[in-house]
């Protein structure tokens, strides 16, 4: 599929179904590509589909199936207009920056990345009660294969990421912050206590890790 040239290109692409819950045009909503006028259009749209794809059918699909719509507040993002918000101290990472999950349409290989800002309602509410993030994040560990989180105080919002290759690696703006779990380490917790933490989530629909 090439760039899309014409607002009825752009349409069909918008209209393109990722998975069971989700189409692309649930992603391409931009905050700022909308106050300062740069279109969120991608440079290789079968990438960001191939990549998006993967990102709904492996993390974004389950969490939705277990604890009903969630909300996404960023999703993809053109390298251009993921640029300006960069230079322009939008919260977003420098383009070369290889955690940065938004730009869908890079990358060869298992260099692919693709991500999502996400709320869960379910979980907000009890978040604004006093519920640790941490629950949350175990449960999430647990249950997804997801490649890297990042959580941020409002709403208990997080970045959640797809990669061929996982790196499972977890951090949080949220006190108390820093990482909470390395690629490549092992839980601070056991499984027993990481499951006495969510044991009054909802049960999980979906896949499920290998």
């Amino acid at each position: 599929m090439r760039r899309p040239g014409s607002m009825w290109a752009l349409e069909t692409l918008g209209r393109t179904r990722l998975s069971r819950h989700f189409y692309m045009r649930d992603f391409l909503y931009s905050e700022i590509g909308g106050f300062h006028g740069i279109p969120n259009i991608p440079d290789n749209p079968d990438l960001a589909i191939e990549t998006g794809r993967a990102l709904c059918e492996t993390l974004l699909d389950p969490l939705t199936e277990t604890f009903g719509r969630i909300a996404i507040r960023s999703g993809y993002r053109s390298a251009v207009l993921n640029a300006h918000g960069n230079a322009n101290g939008l919260n977003c990472a420098r383009n070369d920056n290889p955690l940065e999950c938004h730009i869908w349409d890079r990358g060869e290989g298992d260099a692919r990345i693709a991500g999502a800002s996400v709320v869960i309602p379910w979980f907000a509410d009890r978040y604004a009660k006093g519920r640790d993030w941490r629950d949350l994040a175990w449960w999430l560990h647990d249950h997804l294969a997801y490649s890297e989180i990042w959580f941020f105080p409002k709403l208990c919002a997080f970045n959640i990421s797809w990669r061929p290759k996982p790196q499972r690696r977890i951090d949080s703006y949220i006190a108390p912050r820093g990482t909470l779990l390395r690629a490549g380490a092992k839980p601070s917790e056991p499984l027993e206590t990481r499951r006495e933490r969510y044991a009054d989530f909802p049960p999980f629909r979906g896949l499920a890790l290998p």
